[in-house]
C-alpha cells in the first residue's frame, strides 16, 4: 500500500502554466511544465511560468517530467527550468520532443529527452508509466497512466473523441477501456470545455469554411494562426493544395516546425507549393504565426507597416484562424480596428462556432465511462471550468466526496487508496518572464509600470557644492508622460520652489540628510501634484555633490 500526494504547481484556476505533481511514496512524477500568456494588464511581461522551487528542493526524488503534447501551455516553462535544473529527464512522444528540442536549441540547452512509444509500458522508479494516444490539435498527443500499488492514476492532458481522426491524431479507445477495467484510483481530466454541451466533434472542423473563404477571395490572403494548432493548419494546407495557390510562411519557428513535420510524415503537404517571402504572388496565401509568448506579434508588425516584405492593401483578406486567448481580447479588438482602417477584408473564426480540440461535456462523460475511476480530479482550466467538470462527474453518479476541487498548492493525499483530508499545502507562486529576465519581476514592478503608464514620471535634479553645500544648479524638473511643461509653467515653478526649500531646510553646516530630503520631496511634491492634477506620477530625486 502507498501514500500518494497529488497537487498542482500551476494550471488550476487559470488557463495555461500547467504543472501537476504526483508523489508516490517519495517518488515524484511531474506532468507538464507549461507557461501562461501574459494578458493586457501584465505590462511588459512576455509570459508566466510556475515557481519551480519545489523541483529544486526535491530534485533527488523526481523521476521525470512527462509531456502530453507540444503546446506552450504544456512545455513552455522547460527552457527556463532546464537552465537551472539541467539534469531533469523529460519524457514525451517523438513529435513533442522534436518541437521541444527546437525551443531548447534557441537557448543552447540540450536537455535529457527520452522518447516514449504509445502503448508501451515503461518502468520508471518503482512504478510504471503507460502512454496512451489521444486526439488533440497536435499529432502524437499522450495521456499517461501511472500504475501504483493502489490502482492506476490517469492524466488525460487535452483530448477529444472524434472517430474521423487518423494516424497520429487517433485515440486508442481500446487501451482506455483496458486501463479502466484494471481499476483506476483517480482520473485527472481537463476542464476547459466542461461547460459546453455535447461532443466537441464535429464543431472543431473548419475545412469547409476555410475552403469557402479562400475560393471567394482570389487575391492575397493572410492567415493568422497559433503555431501549435497543427490540426487546423492541416485543414488549411488541404485547401491550399486544392486551389493550387502558393503558400508563404511568415514566422521562423512555424516554418522550421512545419518543414520538419512534413519531412517526418506528421503533416501532409507538397513542399513545392511553399513560396518565397521575397517573391509574393498576387494570390499568395501567407500564414502568419506568433512568436513564443507574444500573441499577434508578427501580424501587428505587418498591420502597422513595419514589415519589410508585406505591405497591406485594400485587396488583402486577413483571416484569424485561431481563437483569441482569454485576457487578450483588448489587444485583439485593437488589432481588428487597425485592420479595418487599412480597408482589408477581415474574417475571424468565432470560438462559438469553431471549437478548439478540448473535451466538452459528452467527451468527459465518455472518458469517465471508460475509466470508471474511484476519484475524480478536474484539472486544466479556470475554477468555473473545474466546477462544471465536477458537475459532469456528479451527473455520472460520482459521489461529491470523491471529487477533488483544489487550487494550486492544495494537496490531495491518499493513504492505502483512500482520500484523506489533511489540509496540507505546498508553496506556489508565479515567475514573470520579461525578455531574458526571470525571477525579479514581481507585483511591485508591475504596479510601477501601471503608474508610469497612467501618470508618468517626474525627475528632480539638483547639484550642490560639496564644501559649502550651496545649490549650484537646479532644482531642475524633467517630466515624461505627466504634463507638458510649457503649458504648466506655474505648476513646475512651484514644485521647484518646494524642492529648493526642502533642500535648504535639511542643510547643515557640513552635512545634508539626503535620505530625508528625497523622502520629503517625494511626499510633499507628490501631494501637491495630486492636489493640482489628480495624478500620481512616480517622483525620482537626484541630488549630486560636485
Amino acid at each position: 500500500m502507498s501514500k500518494i500526494k497529488m497537487f498542482a504547481l500551476g494550471g488550476l484556476n487559470e488557463i495555461g502554466k500547467n504543472m501537476y505533481v504526483i508523489d508516490v511514496d517519495d517518488e515524484i512524477y511531474i506532468f507538464e511544465a507549461g507557461l501562461k500568456y501574459a494578458d493586457d494588464k501584465m505590462l511588459g511581461i512576455d509570459y508566466i511560468i510556475p515557481n519551480y522551487d519545489f523541483l529544486i528542493n526535491n530534485i533527488d526524488k523526481i523521476q521525470g517530467i512527462f509531456l502530453s503534447h507540444c503546446h506552450d501551455e504544456q512545455i513552455g516553462a522547460l527552457p527556463d527550468i532546464l537552465y537551472d535544473i539541467p539534469n531533469l529527464k523529460i519524457y514525451g512522444s517523438k513529435f513533442t520532443l522534436d518541437l521541444l528540442q527546437e525551443e531548447l536549441a534557441k537557448e543552447n540547452i540540450k536537455g535529457k529527452l527520452v522518447e516514449l512509444k504509445p502503448h508501451k509500458k515503461i518502468k520508471i522508479g518503482k512504478n510504471y508509466i503507460f502512454p496512451i494516444s489521444l486526439s488533440h490539435s497536435v499529432p502524437d498527443s499522450f495521456g499517461y497512466v501511472l500504475y501504483t500499488n493502489d490502482g492506476a492514476i490517469f492524466y488525460t492532458g487535452n483530448f477529444v473523441f472524434d472517430s474521423s481522426m487518423q494516424k497520429n491524431y487517433k485515440t486508442d479507445i481500446g487501451k482506455l477501456a483496458y486501463v479502466g477495467k484494471q481499476g483506476v484510483l483517480c482520473l485527472l481530466s481537463e476542464s476547459l470545455y466542461a461547460d459546453k454541451m455535447g461532443y466537441t466533434s464535429p464543431k472543431h472542423r473548419s475545412y469547409n469554411y476555410l475552403r469557402e473563404i479562400i475560393n471567394k477571395n482570389p487575391n492575397r490572403i493572410l492567415v493568422n494562426i497559433f503555431q501549435g494548432q497543427f490540426y487546423r493548419l492541416q485543414e488549411l494546407l488541404n485547401v491550399i493544395i486544392e486551389t493550387n495557390r502558393k503558400l508563404v510562411i511568415l514566422g521562423k519557428s512555424l516554418e522550421t516546425n512545419l518543414i520538419k513535420a512534413i519531412n517526418n510524415g506528421y503533416v501532409n503537404f507538397d513542399k513545392s507549393h511553399i513560396g518565397n517571402i521575397h517573391h509574393l504572388e498576387k494570390d499568395s496565401i501567407i500564414i502568419v504565426s506568433d512568436e513564443r509568448g507574444k500573441p499577434f506579434s508578427n501580424l501587428k508588425r505587418i498591420v502597422r507597416g513595419y514589415d519589410k516584405f508585406v505591405t497591406l492593401t485594400e485587396d488583402d483578406t486577413i483571416i484569424f484562424a485561431s481563437p483569441v486567448y482569454d485576457g487578450m481580447e483588448k489587444s485583439a479588438t485593437t488589432l481588428f480596428d487597425e485592420i479595418a482602417k487599412k480597408g482589408c477584408n477581415l474574417i475571424t473564426l468565432s470560438s462559438k462556432n469553431f471549437y478548439s480540440l478540448h473535451a466538452s461535456s459528452e467527451d468527459l462523460m465518455l472518458m469517465l465511462n471508460l475509466m470508471q475511476p474511484k476519484y475524480y480530479f478536474p484539472v486544466i482550466g479556470e475554477y468555473r471550468h473545474q466546477v462544471a467538470n465536477s458537475e459532469v462527474a456528479r451527473q455520472m453518479g460520482m459521489k461529491e466526496e470523491n471529487i477533488i476541487l483544489n487550487l494550486n498548492g492544495q494537496v490531495a493525499t491518499f493513504i492505502d487508496g483512500v482520500l484523506i483530508n489533511d489540509n496540507s499545502t505546498v508553496k506556489v507562486d508565479d515567475i514573470l518572464i520579461d525578455g531574458k529576465t526571470a525571477g525579479d519581476i514581481g507585483e511591485l514592478v508591475i504596479k510601477d509600470r501601471e503608474m508610469l503608464g497612467e501618470n508618468g514620471v517626474v525627475l528632480i535634479i539638483t547639484i550642490i557644492d560639496k564644501t559649502t553645500k550651496a545649490v549650484l544648479s537646479g532644482p531642475e524638473i524633467v517630466t515624461k508622460g505627466f504634463v507638458y511643461i510649457k503649458d504648466n509653467i506655474d505648476l513646475i515653478k512651484e514644485a521647484k520652489n518646494m524642492a529648493l526649500e526642502i533642500i535648504k531646510n535639511n542643510t547643515k553646516t557640513s552635512y545634508i540628510d539626503y535620505s530625508k530630503s528625497k523622502n520629503e520631496m517625494r511626499d510633499k511634491i507628490g501631494k501637491y501634484f495630486y492636489q493640482e492634477t489628480e495624478s500620481k506620477p512616480i517622483i525620482l530625486v537626484m541630488i549630486q555633490e560636485v
